[in-house]
């Protein structure tokens, strides 16, 4: 422990913002997970290089953590840093169809920010509840829109501090994919180019699709949505359905019985649970399909 007393007195010393011992099910959509070592939230790029370079001069792991809504984080925690990018979240106009958004802001922020400049692309994104940065990460997407279709460009800190911008095509942008997706780089902000169109229609199409997500999505309880990748030979939600799961349980946690896509906390879940479940689920789909089902969610610390 006394090397995380070097590094908070080091967090002190740059003024970063932190907790220490921090129980991540307060921060991650599945309320799931044990307690974090340090939670650090920068608020400007500096902070972050210097988080980065504490943690590699003094061999502390360390992660990225958006809105935590495609997480699950173990229930030992996690022995590390996790750098919260919550406080980077400025978002403001560059042109009349372009706005500017650090990595923090929360995509029903933008969603509503791009209302009121009556500016269309982004009713897909309505509802979901992560972060701009989480959403480019793993490529977000619903109702047949994905993150790539309305990011021009990004701009990202690498594993050693230096400060790089891509252009869309150069994100290796796929299903649920990309190129930030293999590695430790701290998403900083985006250039989202949308297009003008009249504020009744979009605010329209947005209360159409929250109506049908609220419908069809099991919004009442804790989960970190879409549990699986839609594989290639069907839907995931389809095939689970076939193998006669939707609603199978482990502990506290259960495959919906309101949609078959997606596992949920219906009351004091473990991670242990959520985990074994989802391996269930693709034993059970595998052994009578034959296909495997990939895991959308994103696995913290020890399993």
């Amino acid at each position: 422990m006394a090397k995380y007393d070097d590094i908070k007195d080091l967090f002190i010393k740059k003024s970063i913002m932190f907790v220490e011992n921090e129980p991540m099910s307060k921060h991650t959509s599945f309320k799931i997970g044990g307690n974090c070592k340090l939670l650090a939230y920068p608020n400007n790029t500096s902070q972050i290089q210097d988080i980065i370079k504490i943690c590699q001069d003094n061999s502390i792991l360390y992660i990225i953590l958006g809105r935590g809504s495609n997480l699950l984080v173990s229930d030992s925690g996690y022995d590390g840093v996790i750098i919260c990018s919550n406080k980077l979240n400025n978002i403001k106009l560059m042109s009349d169809a372009e706005i500017y958004c650090e990595s923090g802001v929360n995509l029903i922020q933008l969603c509503n920010f791009a209302l009121k400049n009556s500016l269309s692309g982004l009713e897909f994104a309505c509802g979901i509840p992560g972060s701009v940065g989480g959403a480019i990460f793993m490529n977000a997407g619903a109702y047949g829109g994905e993150i790539k279709d309305i990011v021009q460009s990004v701009k990202y800190m690498d594993d050693i501090g230096n400060v790089y911008e891509l252009e869309s095509s150069e994100l290796d942008f796929s299903y649920r994919h990309s190129f930030f997706e293999d590695k430790n780089y701290f998403i900083l902000s985006a250039i989202i180019k949308l297009h003008k169109s009249d504020q009744h229609n979009i605010r329209s199409r947005m209360n159409d699709l929250l109506k049908k997500r609220k419908t069809k999505q099991p919004l009442e309880f804790p989960s970190a949505g879409s549990t699986f990748k839609r594989p290639k030979e069907g839907y995931a939600a389809a095939l689970i359905e076939q193998c006669e799961l939707k609603g199978k349980t482990i502990g506290g946690a259960q495959i919906s019985k309101k949609h078959s896509g997606f596992i949920v906390n219906i009351g004091n879940a473990t991670c242990k649970d959520v985990n074994d479940l989802i391996l269930e689920t693709q034993k059970v789909v595998k052994q009578r399909t034959g296909i495997w089902l990939e895991p959308e969610i994103k696995f913290i610390g020890d399993f």
